[in-house]
């Protein structure tokens, strides 16, 4: 425990050391996360408005698009912040707290993801008894679930972490705190706690995904014998789902399925499942689908109408009591 306390603040590296590539990451960035808030306030306001939170596929959505918010708030900012700053620097305590908040909720998105999956498999293969099968207790349940599940890997990661001695070096290959950059720094074996951590985050990513893949195949396969328009719907549905559930798992499994190393495109494919992911799950989501895009119709449209006839209402009480004489 004394060793560990030598290292009190940890230099990160962040993406690049050219100012310039900084300053375009930065715009990009920044951006980017602009677009994540927009998109994902623009869906999780239109569901909550609308009928289509009593829809347990929009349900889980609602939940999929609160947790890529807060998913990427745990490393964007200060991502950004860095990225203009001359030296990167995060405290021991405040990057423990970041890295188990990041898995947390990097595993409340994968588990969240396994639901709605399951949702779709029962709406599709078990139609008759969907309504029952999902009901409101049951989808609240799995929600539970999600996060229960998420803590467990989550403090595991954590405590693996928080009881490695750091005595020396202290630069941070990465732009943000994970296992892996710090297993490199730990001044002692780390080979037992890298296993440990394949089997915690690689194993469970890959089963995850595992699982995702097969229940999609069965939809799939249970969808060639709809009818064209029904199966058109499905398909549309469906390939929204595997289109986020690649963009998310493909990094990750890169990432934690391995031995305990650190290469440098570790940073790059991090990216995608920090900010790319969160930032594309709302068009993804939207653009392919017509009871979403007809939600945020009706729910943007009459919020607008509304407050445009307002302000015509003040504007024309204004205009008419210009022409009444002072008393």
């Amino acid at each position: 425990m004394e060793n560990r306390n030598n290292v009190t603040v940890f230099i990160l590296l962040g993406l690049s050391q050219n100012k310039n590539i900084e300053i375009f990451c930065f715009v990009l960035f920044l951006f980017c996360y602009l677009a994540i808030w927009v998109g994902n306030l623009l869906i999780m306001i239109s569901i909550m408005c609308s009928q289509l939170i009593e829809q347990p596929m929009y349900f889980f959505l609602n939940y999929l698009s609160l947790s890529d918010l807060c998913y990427t708030s745990t490393v964007t900012p200060k991502l950004l912040t860095d990225l203009l700053a001359e030296r990167k620097i995060i405290s021991y305590s405040n990057c423990m707290t970041q890295l188990f908040i990041l898995h947390f909720l990097g595993g409340v998105e994968i588990f969240v993801l396994t639901g709605m999956a399951y949702d779709r498999y029962v709406a599709i293969c078990k139609p008759l008894h969907y309504t029952i099968i999902m009901s409101r207790q049951r989808c609240n349940a799995i929600i539970t679930a999600c996060c229960t599940g998420a803590f467990i890997h989550s403090a595991s990661q954590f405590l693996l972490t928080i009881f490695l001695p750091f005595c020396g070096p202290n630069e941070l290959d990465h732009y943000f705190c994970d296992v892996y950059p710090l297993l490199k720094l730990a001044c002692t074996d780390t080979r037992r706690i890298g296993l440990l951590v394949i089997v915690n985050s690689g194993l469970i990513a890959l089963l995850t995904f595992v699982i995702l893949m097969v229940s999609y195949f069965l939809i799939l396969y249970t969808i060639m014998a709809y009818p064209a328009e029904s199966r058109t719907k499905a398909l549309s549905t469906c390939s929204s789902h595997i289109t986020v559930v690649v963009l998310f798992f493909v990094p990750v499994l890169f990432i934690y399925i391995r031995p305990a190393t650190t290469f440098p495109e570790d940073k790059v494919f991090a990216l995608f499942y920090t900010i790319i992911a969160p930032m594309f799950n709302p068009l993804i989501y939207t653009l392919r689908n017509m009871e979403m895009k007809n939600a945020l119709r009706k729910v943007w449209c009459h919020r607008l109408f509304l407050e445009g006839r307002e302000l015509i209402l003040k504007a024309f009480q204004n205009f008419t009591l210009g022409f009444h004489p002072e008393p």
